[in-house]
């Protein structure tokens, strides 16, 4: 296993800030004819599932490569989680789709990524160890041509980048989507875009600790969670992945998964859902701001990707008022 580097680097193009300025417009677009159909809401990850409350508890001794802002100092801080579908619309949860998990870390307290000072730290997971591609521009033109409608976005992929290409992306994106999903209580979440941990460079990841609670009787993934908070605490492991070397840790290919046999990676956490009903933090969770910019400089975002979706958010938390 290669050691923790800190030789990571970003490339920024020349043409970024009028890509950005597209993706605004793009999100905006998709975000008002969304929001037309199925009232104000969110651009992606529109549909909430369900909401818990919490806590994350730092660990003691941990090596000094992940002792960095949040992991800094051990201790146990309150907790917000936001379960979601992935898409733009309130589409039944059978549909395939990639699901969310959102991590908000209260008391909190430095500067924050995107200046002044934060009281907290937002992690965003997706249940994918990448992306879907390698950068934010494909996404976007994606984007832009399903607001129209699914047809659209497919017929897309193909004029974009021919019938090979087409066909490609089209099995890359299904085999997302169709990803077997054993409910929030059981699968792995990963941030697959890096962010820093004080000079290194991580993912962060959430892994279920030990046996899950049994099964729920529901097949529906938010009655699931619902059952099994019902029953008893569910805890899951934050883990940090280090880069390593550009080859085997890329900072600007997200669509590349970073391998655990040649990485290191440090448990730093522990996130704690006690039991408990889950409609009291609800409306909570449902118009908070969780945004992968949202928390402490030590930890900002890093990558092409990371950068579009400080864009991004900003445009969809402009769109339904939460700015």
């Amino acid at each position: 296993m290669k050691p923790p580097s800190t030789q990571w680097r970003e490339q920024i193009a020349p043409d970024e800030a009028s890509h950005e300025a597209r993706i605004a417009t793009v999100i905006a677009g998709l975000q008002a004819a969304k929001s037309a159909r199925f009232g104000k809401g969110r651009a992606l990850h529109r549909k909430q599932l369900l909401a818990a409350a919490g806590t994350l508890d730092v660990l003691d001794g941990l090596p000094e490569h992940a002792r960095h802002g949040l992991f800094a100092t051990p201790g146990r801080r309150r907790a917000l989680v936001r379960l979601s579908n992935g898409g733009p619309d309130l589409a039944a949860n059978r549909i395939p789709d990639i699901r969310g998990l959102a991590l908000k870390v209260l008391d909190v307290s430095g500067e924050a990524a995107l200046g002044g000072t934060t009281d907290h730290q937002d992690f965003l997971m997706i249940n994918q160890d990448r992306a879907p591609g390698t950068s934010s521009h494909e996404f976007i033109d994606f984007l832009e041509a399903a607001t129209k409608s699914q047809l659209t976005g497919i017929l897309h992929l193909f004029r974009a980048h021919g019938i090979a290409g087409g066909f490609a992306r089209v099995r890359t994106l299904g085999a997302m989507l169709n990803k077997k999903f054993n409910g929030f209580a059981a699968e792995r979440f990963n941030t697959v875009t890096p962010l820093c941990c004080g000079p290194y460079a991580v993912r962060v990841r959430l892994t279920p600790t030990g046996n899950p609670p049994p099964a729920a009787r529901s097949k529906d993934i938010a009655e699931d969670m619902r059952e099994r908070l019902a029953l008893g605490p569910l805890t899951w492991n934050l883990e940090l992945q280090f880069f390593v070397d550009e080859a085997t840790t890329p900072i600007e290919d997200a669509a590349v998964a970073w391998p655990d046999q040649e990485t290191p990676i440090v448990t730093v956490a522990r996130l704690t859902l006690p039991q408990q009903g889950v409609d009291a933090v609800a409306a909570e969770a449902d118009t908070a701001r969780f945004d992968p910019w949202g928390g402490l400089a030590a930890h900002r975002p890093l990558g092409e990707i990371m950068r579009a979706r400080k864009v991004a958010y900003r445009a969809s938390q402009l769109g339904r008022g939460a700015a």
